[in-house]
């Protein structure tokens, strides 16, 4: 998606300060939109506006989207100055100015830097044009690569402490363009994330309806990976969400989290510190905080085939550590008592550093203990169906109550969950945690039995042990000028496939991902359905259409089809539609029919990697040929090697 450059400048011919008349619209055309072109970017002019509507609220909502400006300030024009402002006001960076030749320069922004264009005849002068494109090239890139912290507009840089409006959400207030397009996207992203699809979500967050808003999309993927504890790719996304926005404190906040889950204590560290100095009276962040150390706690002590009183003795060496992290849970519940997620943290810990040889204040225990219970029983009553609040009131209980107490604590808490398996296994993370350091065994084990209980009620993600990715050639159409993979080279295909799954080991356990067209695909297919593997056949036009385009033109067509009907009538569930499941094209790829195979090559990879990068394997029938584009199988082929090397590449070439 293209970065969105909107220009402010007089239109048509105008009087210059000489009086000689000056052509803007080929300074448009032969200057400004050849540079930002060049630079990557959409350009917009407000004269380009065709359709009815109200031009201030229009052009009101290309300078809040834009993610470059362009003013041109040759003339003292009302309406590019006033553009302008606007801009300042709005936003604190994203401006280029540019100026004809002009007698005297604005006072208001004299120290500014302009790049200035020189004129013959009333148009940008040939002998001096390329030299002045290439200026504005190289400029608009230092702007578009400059950090998102630098403030360029004069407002904020003169008024210490100014905040930008929340300009993403103002754009969608009202019932526009903008908010039909960024609707119908967001629906289809809830539908995703309701079903547990991370690949899904991953293809929709790169293709977000405007640039604006792309840092939402990356947020909202990255927050589905982490529920789906796949942390190394949700810090990819957070990470360029940050890219995009280095102060977004949601994606700052996540970024620790996945550091931290990772096991990359120090990074998490250092990050989370940065966000306390940065808001050090938000309550999240000092919990985020307490999170971090915790865990790095836990590390410390928790080790497999150890005993629960070996660990327990392992842990009472760790009071340092565990003191690192009460104090920050500690802290974000005395400023802000509702917040009963860090309360409960720091009640628990504090029992835990008792209960590990340490020292714990009997008047802060109690204090904690009535807090924690206010705040859950309180939000409870703000919504009886509040998990984490339930669940923050349950571990209160186990803390101190007695047994029957509980077990009807947690009867209540898993009835709340609603089947939902990740927020069950949140907390059957904290009782294994209270499991492994022995405390009050027999109320921990009664615990963790009824939320495993419901565990095993729930519908739990498929987890395949290893997801087998495909990608290769179909078999050549009839009288093909250059074969590739000719008809009479199949049985060699397919046994050079059947050895490689053999040699991976697949079976029932594992997942195989393809799309279904004739020659590799099917080929694929058909070895993993005969090894029992779970298939998913992903398409990327209704099946129809998809038949005819990618099953039909082999030279043997018609005996294709036959494979594909014998294998998807076979399968639980049909093959899955790009269109139905992620919508139509994006604008800007739409129109070209291979897009349509590489975004589908992009869904299958990214589906993909969302099940672990560690239990990746590609399988690719394949010449080595190169420049297939982004998401084919070269794209493929070298995206998996460069995260895992684990490749199985079956070269066409040698077929022969």
């Amino acid at each position: 998606m293209k970065p969105h450059a909107f220009v402010a400048m007089p239109f048509g011919r105008k009087p210059g300060h000489d009086g000689q008349p000056i052509d803007f619209n080929r300074v448009y055309a032969e200057y400004i939109r050849p540079a930002l072109e060049l630079a990557g970017l959409e350009v917009f002019r407000a004269d380009h506006e065709q359709r009815a509507g109200d031009i201030r609220a229009d052009l009101f909502q290309e300078l809040l989207i834009a993610d470059l400006v362009v003013a041109d300030l040759t003339l003292d024009n009302a309406n590019v100055w006033y553009e302008l402002g606007v801009r300042h006001a709005l936003r604190a960076r994203g401006v280029v100015l540019v100026q004809g030749p002009r007698r005297d320069q604005p006072f208001d922004l004299h120290t500014d830097r302009k790049l200035r264009y020189a004129l013959r005849d009333g148009a940008p002068d040939p002998l001096t044009l390329e030299a002045e494109r290439a200026a504005l090239t190289a400029m608009v890139r230092a702007t578009m690569a400059s950090s998102t912290r630098r403030q360029v507009s004069p407002v904020f840089q003169m008024i210490p402490g100014l905040l930008q409006p929340p300009w993403r959400q103002l754009l969608l207030a009202e019932h526009n363009e903008f908010s039909e397009a960024y609707g119908s996207w967001s629906r289809r992203l809830e539908i995703a994330r309701q079903k547990d699809r991370p690949g899904d979500i991953l293809v929709l967050a790169d293709e977000t309806p405007m640039r604006a808003l792309h840092l939402e999309g990356k947020r909202a993927a990255g927050n589905a990976l982490l529920k789906l504890k796949q942390y190394a790719l949700a810090l990819e996304q957070f990470e360029t969400a940050l890219g995009i926005d280095a102060d977004d404190q949601s994606c700052r906040e996540k970024k620790a989290v996945c550091l931290g889950r990772l096991g990359r204590y120090e990074e998490a560290r250092v990050w989370v510190r940065q966000l306390t100095d940065d808001y050090p009276r938000d309550p999240e962040c000092w919990a985020l905080a307490g999170a971090v150390a915790k865990a790095n706690w836990s590390a410390r002590w928790r080790q497999s085939g150890l005993t629960p009183a070996q660990m327990h003795a392992a842990a009472c060496h760790e009071n340092a550590a565990l003191g690192a992290a009460i104090e920050p849970y500690h802290g974000a519940f005395v400023s802000d008592p509702a917040h009963h997620g860090a309360g409960i943290n720091a009640l628990t810990l504090q029992l835990l550093r008792r209960h590990c040889a340490g020292t714990s204040s009997q008047t802060v225990i109690d204090a904690l203990r009535g807090g924690v219970l206010w705040a859950s029983l309180a939000a409870q009553e703000r919504d009886s169906q509040d998990y984490a609040a339930r669940a923050s009131y349950a571990e209160c209980c186990l803390l101190g109550n007695s047994l029957d107490s509980v077990r009807q604590a947690y009867g209540d808490m898993v009835a709340a969950a609603n089947r939902d398996w990740f927020a069950l296994d949140s907390s059957r993370e904290t009782l294994t945690l209270l499991r492994d350091v022995d405390f009050r065994p027999v109320e921990t084990a009664a615990a963790l039995a009824i939320v495993e209980r419901e565990m095993a009620r729930s519908s739990r993600p498929f987890e395949p042990r290893l997801v087998l990715l495909f990608s290769g050639h179909m078999i050549d159409a009839a009288g093909r000028a250059e074969p590739r993979f000719p008809v009479d080279r199949e049985a060699l295909a397919a046994e050079k496939i059947a050895q490689t799954l053999d040699q991976l080991a697949v079976g029932p356990d594992d997942l195989a991902l393809s799309q279904a067209a004739s020659g590799g695909d099917l080929l694929f297919l058909e070895a993993c359905r005969a090894r029992g593997v779970r298939l998913q056949p992903m398409l990327p036009f209704e099946e129809p259409e998809f038949i005819e385009r990618s099953v039909l033109p082999a030279s043997n067509g018609e005996h294709w089809r036959q494979r594909y009907f014998s294998l998807t009538n076979d399968l639980d569930e049909g093959p899955r539609i790009m269109p139905a499941e992620l919508g139509t094209l994006p604008r800007d790829v739409a129109g070209a029919d291979l897009n349509a195979f590489e975004r589908c090559n992009l869904w299958l990879l990214y589906t993909a990697l969302a099940c672990g990068i560690d239990k990746l394997r590609f399988v690719c029938l394949w010449n080595g040929g190169g420049g297939d584009g982004r998401g084919g199988t070269a794209h493929m082929y070298q995206e998996v090697r460069r995260r895992t090397g684990r490749v199985s590449w079956i070269d066409t070439r040698t077929l022969w």
